[in-house]
């Protein structure tokens, strides 16, 4: 089961002018993809507002934020369906984020909202480089996740 839910305004925009490009230039096959930082910041933003995350910024490896009970949280981002790859880092966050993001749509879903330990632990145990953990596996993870491990999203009042 994943959550889906519809881009915030500020980032509609930006996909919305990405999707006008793709649209004029549509006889020349180009894509216009989001790429590397932009995804991940994309990603922090939307955390950030759904579960009232405080952000750590550019300084902290393997964390980037912290939930409202103080939980540390590392969150990905793909607009692929490829699934979220992972650098080795010494600091493991507590809680693990993973959204997908579906641009044509203005849209998005949670893949996973759990623990950060049992998707480290579909890693090797030494490796160099990136590696990717499969959106197909985050999903059985997330179906296994129990409530309570879960964040919960901010109250809207």
């Amino acid at each position: 089961m994943t959550d889906r839910f519809e881009l915030p305004p500020h980032i509609r925009e930006l996909v919305s002018a990405r999707n006008k490009l793709k649209e004029h230039y549509s006889n020349y096959d180009l894509r216009f993809t989001f790429d590397g930082n932009l995804v991940g910041d994309l990603g922090e933003a939307v955390a950030a507002e759904m579960f009232a995350l405080e952000l750590t910024g550019r300084s902290n490896e393997g964390v980037d934020g912290y939930a409202p009970d103080g939980r540390s949280v590392q969150i990905k981002a793909s607009g692929t369906r490829r699934g979220p790859a992972f650098r080795p880092v010494d600091t493991k966050a507590d809680h693990l984020l993973v959204f997908h993001f579906n641009y044509d749509e203005c849209s998005g879903e949670i893949i996973y909202n759990g623990p950060e330990e049992p998707v480290v632990g579909l890693l090797p145990d030494k490796w160099t480089g990136q590696r990717c953990v499969s959106l197909k596996r985050l999903t059985a993870l997330n179906d296994s996740t129990d409530d309570r491990a879960r964040l919960p999203f901010r109250s809207t009042k």
